[in-house]
C-alpha cells in the first residue's frame, strides 16, 4: 500500500470521530426548553408537528411545519378530515389585546411576544378563529406550555408554532395575492420505519464485513510469517501486525484521536458556512475514492489475479498494479458525479456507498491492538458523545454536534460524512442518518474480536466478536428506541452502544479468565496449531 493512501486514510480516519452522531432531523427540530412544565387539566395534550398547507386563489402552494401547543383543541392526524380555512393577520398582531378584525372561522396569524400564548389564544378564540398560527421569532419550533399560574385555559381551537420564515412566506403571500386559504392536519409517524431497520442492517453488515476482512488478513499474515519461521526460526521476530500497512493505536493516541476531534469539531461549528461544507464534500470523495478502490481492488483480486500482482511505475505515486490502475477511473467518475448530483432525492445511495467503502477500508487499515487500548478509545469516545450533545448546550447554548450534523448556517443539507436512508413510509419525509464514528468505534473493538478468536482458534460460541456484534446490535436498536422515544430529538449513539459493546467484551474476558491477555498482549497465548504455526507459542 502506498504512502500517499496510508496518509489521506489517516486523516479522514482521525476526522470521523467527530460525526458520530446519531440524530434525526426532519420537518424541522423542536426545541427542548420546556420539558420539565407540568401537564395539568386543559394544558395536557402531546406535542405534535403540524403540517400547514396553503393555497393561493384555489392553487396548492407552499407546505409549513409547526408544532401543535399543550392546550387547546388537538388537531385532525387525517387529511381528509381537515378543512381548507381562509389565513388572516391579526390586528393587533401580537394578540395580546382583543382583536379589532372580527373573524367567522378564519385562521389567524398572530407574532410572538409581548403575553402569554394562552391569551393570544382566548383572544383569537374570542374574536371567531377556527385555529392559531403563531409565528416564532426564531428559525426552530418552540414548545408551547401553559404557566403554573394560568386558570383560563378552556380553549377550544388549536394552536401552532411556525418557524420565523415560515412567517415571512405567510407575509408575502397575504400581501400579494387576494386569498389565502390553509389546511391543517398532524399525520401520525409510525412507530418503526422501514429506513430504520435498514440503517440497522447496514451498519452491522459494514462492521460484519469489515471484521472477517481484517481478520482474514491477519490470518494470511501469520501463515506468511510461519512459512518464513520454516527458513529461518531463529533470525525472524514474531509481530502480529495483521500484515503490511497495518497500523495500530495506542493509549496516547486513543486520547488525543478524541481531542483532536472535539478540536475539529469546534472549528466546524465556528466556521461552517458553504465553503466550508464544499470543502467536507471534497475530502469525502478523496476518502470514499481510496475507500471504494480499495474494497474493488480486494473483490476483484480473486478473478484478476494477474492484473493484481503486476504492477507500473506512477510518478509521485511509486508502484501501482495495473488492477488500481484499471479500477481507479471507475472510483473517481462515481465520486465526482456523486458531488455534482448530491441534492438529488438519489444521491443517499452514492453518498452510503463511498461512506461504507471508506468505513471497511480504514478498519482494514487501523487496529486496536488489545482489549486496554479499546477501552481508552470508546470510554472517551463515550464521554466526547455526551458532551458535545448534551453539555455542549450549557457553552453554546445550543448541541453543538447536532448544530454540525444538520449543517446549521452552510445553507446545505448537513455534512456529508452520514449513512442515511429516506424514511420511506413516514408522512414527514426526511432520512434516518447515523454518523460514521457509530460505526467506525465500536467496529474496531469488534474486528479485535474476531481477529483474536481466529488466531486463537475459537469457536463462534466460545470466541468474543459473535458477543460482541449481537452486544452492538443490541445498543444500536436502544438508540433508535430512545430517539423515537424523544420526538425525534438527536441522541448520542455512543451513549447506549459502548456500554453493551464494551461491558460485553470486559464481562466475559474476566468470566472466561482471558482477561489479562485481552487487555495487555491482544494476541493468544496457546500451544502451536499444526495449520498454523504461531511464534512465540506456550508448549
Amino acid at each position: 500500500m502506498d504512502s500517499l493512501r496510508f496518509l489521506r486514510i489517516l486523516l479522514l480516519s482521525s476526522s470521523i470521530l467527530l460525526l458520530s452522531l446519531r440524530s434525526t432531523v426532519t420537518a424541522g427540530d423542536i426545541v427542548h426548553q420546556d420539558n420539565l412544565a407540568p401537564k395539568k387539566p386543559g394544558c395536557e395534550n402531546d406535542f405534535v408537528l403540524v403540517k400547514v398547507q396553503t393555497w393561493i386563489d384555489g392553487v396548492e402552494n407552499e407546505e409549513f411545519v409547526g408544532v401543535g401547543a399543550r392546550f387547546g383543541r388537538r388537531i385532525v392526524s387525517k387529511e381528509k378530515n381537515a378543512n381548507q380555512t381562509h389565513l388572516v393577520f391579526a390586528n393587533p398582531r401580537d394578540s395580546c389585546t382583543p382583536l379589532k378584525n372580527k373573524l367567522s372561522g378564519d385562521v389567524v396569524i398572530v407574532e410572538r411576544g409581548n403575553c402569554r400564548f394562552t391569551a393570544k389564544a382566548n383572544n383569537a378564540e374570542a374574536a371567531g378563529a377556527s385555529a392559531l398560527l403563531i409565528i416564532n421569532n426564531q428559525k426552530e419550533l418552540y414548545k408551547m406550555v401553559c404557566e403554573p399560574d394560568e386558570t383560563d385555559l378552556d380553549i377550544q381551537i388549536p394552536a401552532i408554532m411556525l418557524p420565523q420564515d415560515a412567517g415571512a412566506s405567510l407575509q408575502k403571500m397575504l400581501a400579494n395575492s387576494s386569498k389565502v386559504s390553509a389546511q391543517l392536519y398532524s399525520p401520525r409517524r409510525p412507530a418503526v420505519d422501514v429506513a430504520e431497520v435498514f440503517l440497522w442492517l447496514m451498519a452491522i453488515g459494514t462492521i460484519l464485513c469489515a471484521s472477517y476482512w481484517s481478520a482474514w488478513s491477519a490470518r494470511e499474515a501469520a501463515i506468511e510469517h510461519d512459512k518464513l519461521l520454516k527458513d529461518a526460526i531463529d533470525e525472524i521476530p514474531y509481530t502480529n501486525d495483521g500484515g503490511s500497512g497495518v497500523v495500530e493505536i495506542n493509549t496516547i493516541s486513543a486520547f488525543f484521536f478524541v481531542v483532536l476531534a472535539s478540536g475539529f469539531l469546534v472549528i466546524l461549528y465556528k466556521l461552517m458556512s458553504y465553503w466550508f461544507v464544499e470543502l467536507l464534500v471534497v475530502v469525502f470523495c478523496i476518502g470514499g475514492v481510496e475507500g471504494l478502490q480499495t474494497c474493488l481492488v480486494a473483490l476483484l483480486s480473486r478473478w484478476f489475479q494477474r492484473a493484481a500482482d503486476a504492477y507500473v511505475k506512477v510518478p509521485f505515486l511509486g508502484p501501482i498494479s495495473y488492477l488500481t490502475l484499471a479500477v481507479s477511473p471507475f472510483c473517481i467518475v462515481f465520486a465526482v458525479l456523486w458531488a455534482v448530483y448530491r441534492v438529488h432525492s438519489f444521491a443517499w445511495i452514492g453518498q452510503d456507498v463511498l461512506g461504507i467503502a471508506l468505513i471497511i477500508t480504514v478498519l482494514q487499515i487501523v487496529h486496536v491492538p488489545n482489549l486496554k487500548v479499546g477501552t481508552v478509545l470508546l470510554s472517551c469516545a463515550f464521554l466526547y458523545d455526551i458532551f458535545w450533545v448534551f453539555v455542549s448546550k450549557k457553552l453554546f447554548h445550543e448541541s453543538v454536534m447536532i448544530v454540525v450534523a444538520r449543517g446549521d448556517k452552510s445553507g446545505e443539507d448537513g455534512i456529508p460524512m452520514l449513512l442515511k436512508i429516506p424514511r420511506m413510509f413516514d408522512p414527514w419525509g426526511g432520512y434516518s442518518i447515523i454518523g460514521f464514528g457509530d460505526i467506525l468505534l465500536p467496529g474496531l473493538l469488534i474486528a479485535f474480536a474476531l481477529r483474536y478468536d481466529w488466531l486463537a482458534n475459537k469457536t463462534l460460541r466460545t470466541g468474543y466478536f459473535i458477543w460482541a456484534m449481537v452486544a452492538y446490535g443490541l445498543g444500536l436498536l436502544i438508540t433508535y428506541v430512545a430517539l423515537n422515544l424523544m420526538d425525534g430529538h438527536g441522541q448520542p449513539a455512543l451513549l447506549y452502544i459502548v456500554p453493551f459493546t464494551l461491558g460485553t467484551m470486559l464481562t466475559l474476558a474476566r468470566k472466561r479468565g482471558d482477561l489479562w491477555i485481552l487487555w495487555t498482549k491482544g494476541e493468544p497465548e496457546r500451544a502451536c496449531p499444526h495449520h498454523v504455526r504461531l511464534e512465540p507459542c506456550s508448549e
